[in-house]
């Protein structure tokens, strides 16, 4: 490898060159001389021709290399599969008709020490596939596409949310304590400062400390990190989208979420309604709005809600496969019923209203009951798809529920919140009334990109260390 260079001088992309010379005829060459550059794909020698097919992030393309023109043709000749190399040449449609490079010049820019065998024909296996990802970008052209949206969905949503007047900010990855979400945190430990530290299982609580310093809207796009198992929808450390807006309550972020999921749907798939799944799905405005207890009234065909009998209730939730604890008050035992009965079933957009008290630490008392919050969710295709709520802004009232949390964190609940002081005494500075979002970009990406597995949108997913 002592001879590779430093750098190479690329002229032209693969893919481009097609249109560039679509009105090239079978047999024509051009005068013009073009340098492409990537990683060959396939090499067929054949007596003083030799063929190799070049692949780079645009496209691929031919290179056609003659023995009396080509220099080094038989090192050419040698070339394996998945080397890098950089060519020059005259742009030539074949007799046959493929557009191609006649290599006058070409240089090995990295030898593929490892083969890649027949894997360039495509890789189906899941360990190889996310356990070696870049062999999985090489031989499934899908990975590349997916990952490839997830860049332009991420830019696009940077773009729409400057044009509403949001601020991206950035807040800390690790916490003094774990807040913000119900989730279990990883720890790990400063060295200088001898403490225990939290990756953040959630920036809200920063984000809205600065909705108190005079930030009216806000965002962040948050890597985020929860210590909970793995499945189709989770993964340990994922990609959110948090929000905040001063002045603002729950049905106006509703009216925020469903347009822009509409607008990524038309501008990343062409038209806000897809196929997710084999099965069409209309993302237009405006969705339909049910509260938790409608729909899991509909759902089993048995009134239910916060006000229904704790016996009744607890007879649902055992019917429905969950075991309910002594200490779950009404609100969860109607969360439980709604996530066994009803959420998988609702195929959407439909934003799910009004959540019991109880399971929303963080929300604001909803205006007309006092035991729900005024929180939504957007369930689409059977998942839920974020989180919303006006947000909490009486600080007595916040810290009832902190020290609720804290009480049951005591009592074994590692998804429980800590009480957050820092947090409590932002609140005593004034919070105005305020409107607060997250969205999974995960899983944002796996609708718009019809993707029914989360480790297909992540770069690279976490896996269990190999054996």
């Amino acid at each position: 490898m002592t001879d590779v260079p430093y750098r190479f001088d690329r002229s032209a992309e693969a893919g481009p060159l097609h249109d560039r010379y679509a009105s090239l005829g079978p047999g024509e060459e051009s005068d013009d001389v073009v340098s492409v550059a990537g990683r060959v794909m396939l090499v067929r020698p054949q007596g003083r021709l030799a063929f190799a097919t070049l692949r780079d992030s645009s496209g691929q393309v031919q290179l056609f290399a003659l023995e009396k023109i080509t220099e080094d043709f038989e090192g050419f000749s040698k070339l394996s599969l998945g080397d890098w190399v950089g060519a020059t040449g005259k742009i030539v449609r074949t007799r046959k008709g493929e557009l191609s490079v006649q290599v006058r010049t070409w240089v090995l820019l990295a030898e593929a020490r490892r083969g890649f065998g027949d894997k360039w024909k495509g890789v189906s296996d899941v360990e190889t596939r996310f356990r070696q990802r870049e062999v999985d970008l090489w031989a499934n052209e899908r990975t590349r596409e997916i990952l490839t949206l997830r860049s332009r969905l991420i830019s696009s949503l940077r773009r729409r949310l400057d044009d509403m007047g949001f601020v991206e900010v950035e807040t800390p990855v690790l916490h003094a304590i774990p807040g913000g979400a119900n989730a279990k945190p990883f720890v790990t430990h400063h060295n200088a400062l001898d403490t225990d530290l939290f990756l953040r299982v959630a920036p809200e609580l920063y984000l809205k400390r600065l909705v108190v310093g005079g930030f009216e809207k806000v965002f962040e796009i948050a890597r985020v990190f929860r210590n909970e198992g793995l499945s189709p929808r989770h993964n340990p450390e994922f990609t959110m989208l948090e929000l905040y807006q001063a002045y603002a309550d729950y049905l106006d972020l509703a009216v925020l979420v469903e347009d822009l999921v509409s607008g990524l749907a038309s501008e990343m798939c062409g038209a806000p309604t897809i196929s997710y799944q084999g099965r069409e799905l209309d993302l237009t405005p405006p969705w339909r709005r049910a509260t938790m207890a409608e729909l899991v009234t509909e759902a089993t065909g048995e009134r239910a809600d916060v006000h229904t009998p704790l016996d009744e209730l607890r007879r649902r939730v055992a019917a429905a496969g969950v075991e309910p604890s002594p200490s779950w008050g009404a609100g969860k035992l109607l969360l439980e019923l709604y996530e066994k009965t009803t959420e998988p079933n609702l195929w959407g957009p439909v934003f799910v209203m009004d959540y019991p008290a109880e399971v929303s630490p963080l929300a604001r008392r909803h205006r007309s009951d006092p035991d729900l919050v005024e929180r939504f969710e957007p369930v689409v295709a059977g998942r839920e798809l974020g989180n919303a709520f006006s947000e909490l802004v009486d600080p007595d009232d916040q810290r009832a529920r902190f020290e609720a949390q804290a009480l049951a964190r005591a009592e074994g609940d590692e998804d429980a919140m800590a009480v957050d002081e820092d947090y409590l005494r932002a609140l005593e500075h004034g919070l105005p009334p305020t409107a607060g979002l997250g969205i999974g970009i995960d899983r944002l990406v796996m609708l718009v990109g019809d993707v029914a597995n989360i480790r297909e949108v992540i770069a690279f997913p976490t896996l269990r260390p190999e054996r």
